[in-house]
């Protein structure tokens, strides 16, 4: 249950990243950034058992 639960923020937080609007073109990678570190914590959590 709770690793559907974080599949499904996963997939909107990585949809929210993606620079399609005019006023977030010039933010860089930051937003894909900060979803990648997120990504590889969660993934070292789950090779670790943790979640």
């Amino acid at each position: 249950m709770l690793t559907t639960i974080l599949i499904i923020i996963l997939i909107l937080v990585l949809l929210g990243a993606i620079p399609a609007w005019p006023h977030s073109r010039n933010w860089g990678y930051a937003p894909s950034g900060i979803v990648a570190t997120i990504l590889a914590i969660l993934l070292l959590l789950l090779v670790l058992g943790k979640i």
